[in-house]
Parts: C-alpha cells; structure tokens; sequence
C-alpha cells in the first residue's frame, strides 16, 4: 500500500525493460488504449482509433502543437575533444540554455558543421550552460539558429529509448498538427492521432490548440524526498484567442497530454495568456479547468506520474499502471496511451 502522496518513493513501480517502446505502433491510431472512467470505477481496454466513442460529448479538446526541434548537434572544441550539445530552451534572442556531454569552461568555443560555432558564455550551477551561436561569425538569433540545426542536427530523442535516432524519428516524434517550433521532447500524447483521426475527432468536437515548448527538464526525475520540495521547471507557452475563449467558457475540457494540461491549469491560476509556465501538478495540487485527461504511461518518480495521479490519485495511479503491465501496455515515449474520464 503506498505510503504518502507526497512521497517521492511513493511514485516508485518496477517496469519490464521490454516494455519501453522503442519505436512508435504503425500505424499511429493502431497502439492500445486504456480507458479509466472516474465516475463509475471502470476500465476499459481499447485501440486508440476507437478514441472517439469514449469522448464524452460536449467536450472540447485542446491541443498542444509546438514542434520538435533538432535540437541535438555533434561537434568538436576549438581546443580538441568530440563534444555533444543539447539545446534545452532560447532565454532571449540570442543566449540559449544547453546541456553538453563534455567537459566546457567558459569562453570554450564548439565547432559544428555548417560553420556554426556555440561560444561559452556561462556555466550555470543546474549543470546547463548559456551559450550564444554564430556562423560565419555573424550572430545568430535564435529563429535563425533552427533553419540551420534543422539541416545539421538530430532529433533529441529520450535517453531511454537507447538508440541513436533515424530517419523515421523525424516524422514519427512529431505529432501531425505540429507548427510551433521550440519543444525538444514530443508532447506525446498527441503523437497517436493519424490526419484522418485528428480530422474526425475535431470535426465532432470543439477544439483548440495551445503552444507549450516542452523542455529536456520534462524529463528530469524528482529527486527530493517530498515531491513538494523539487524544483519544477519553467516552459514558455501561449494560448490563442480561440483556446482562450474555449477555457473561459464553462464548456467540459479533455487536455491532451501532460504539457497541454499545464498550459491550461496554469492559465486557469495566473489568467495570463503567454509566458512562462512552471506549475506543479500532484495529488495535493490538483487540477482546476481540465475535466479528462489523454496521456502515455510515464517514468517512475516523474513529475508526469504525480501529474496523472493529481487526476486519479496515488493508488488508484499505481493500480492502473500495474494494470498496464500486466496487459503488456507499451511505455513512454512511443508507448501506449491512457484517457482518464
């Protein structure tokens, strides 16, 4: 029996390693669905492309359609020595937060095709760095900067899919109504809808989308002892007039995925429409505006775990997690999904 919600240990499940999902289903519609009903207590085991008769009527969707950058780049220092550079977020025009594999000082120049060079401004106590890039010694700004990474770097696929990425990541870890670029991990949730699916269900439904750049921090586990005390992380978002009218109705939402959740709960908080969002959903900070929630099956001792439990609650999480183990659900990222009614 779990112990407290606002226990970190209490997020804790051991998962087989073959049910982490290396690649996607194909196609897309055809993963499984599990379908928790709050009201009544009941699960339902589905196919995604049935999606559409679990949706409660009236409901409006809300979308989250940043899109993924190639965001990690392979290079070398000025001074010798590989080096791998993972851009996390733009703070402004032109510094950038990174991570890089390799030991970096500050003023350390590093060296990409394309003649593009990261200059070392700062080394940050968190372990990232600001850098600012430049080619051909022009400085770049940062919506310059995609146009180039689009050519030259990868898709910074999760760290537990342990593989390399390929030419089908670049399709397939993109959902198919993505047009903001800025995110560096897929809202994934979204990735199982086909054109044809995504066309059906807003065709039936109200619907809108929002902007949230999902960050590598998405993926950082919470490491204190009580989950209050970890350091959220901050993503910018925006929300359109149109999905901005939706929320300030008194119409039922369904958010899809976790990153579309916060964009929404924290509008519903600050009722600002663009900025920076670090809210911290959990059982002892449950959600305002969202009435159902479509998300995958997420790491252990994650903020996105602890963000489903604040729908479900810890044990009824943990039972429905144990559940999809049981059934042989598929994990993570390119894994199989989850509707909470």
């Amino acid at each position: 029996m779990p112990s407290s919600p606002l226990l970190t240990s209490s997020y804790d499940f051991s998962l087989p390693k073959e049910l982490i999902a290396a690649y996607p289903a194909s196609p897309r519609d055809s993963a499984k669905l599990l379908v928790y009903d709050r009201k009544t207590d009941t699960l339902t085991h589905a196919v995604f492309h049935d999606i559409e008769r679990f949706i409660p009527k009236d409901t409006a969707l809300i979308f989250n359609n940043t899109k993924v950058i190639k965001a990690r780049l392979f290079g070398k220092k000025n001074s010798g020595g590989k080096v791998e550079l993972l851009i996390n977020r733009p703070l402004n025009a032109l510094d950038v937060s990174v991570y890089i594999r390799g030991r970096v000082k500050e003023g350390t120049v590093l060296e990409f095709d394309a003649a593009l060079k990261a200059h070392i401004v700062e080394l940050k106590t968190d372990g990232s760095r600001i850098v600012r890039f430049f080619q051909n010694e022009k400085e770049l700004r940062f919506e310059e900067l995609l146009n180039i990474i689009d050519e030259i770097g990868h898709i910074p696929l999760p760290p537990y899919l342990q593989r390399e990425d390929e030419t089908l990541d670049a399709k397939e870890y993109q959902s198919v109504f993505a047009k903001k670029e800025g995110a560096v991990a897929a809202p994934t949730a979204s990735l199982h809808f086909t054109e044809e699916l995504y066309e059906r269900v807003t065709a039936a439904h109200p619907f809108a989308q929002v902007t949230l750049h999902v960050g590598s921090g998405t993926f950082k586990p919470v490491e204190t002892e009580i989950i209050t005390d970890h350091p959220m992380h901050s993503e910018y978002y925006e929300i359109p007039q149109k999905a901005k009218e939706l929320l300030d109705s008194d119409i039922p939402v369904l958010a899809v995925g976790t990153t579309t959740t916060r964009t929404i709960e924290y509008y519903a908080r600050t009722n600002q429409a663009r900025g920076e969002a670090n809210l911290f959903l959990h059982p002892g900070n449950p959600p305002k505006r969202v009435d159902h929630l479509l998300t995958n099956f997420h790491l252990p001792k994650s903020t996105l775990i602890m963000l489903v439990a604040s729908f479900a609650g810890l044990e009824k999480t943990l039972e429905l997690y144990e559940t999809a183990i049981e059934h042989r659900y598929r994990f993570y990222s390119y894994g199989d999904a989850m509707l909470i009614l």
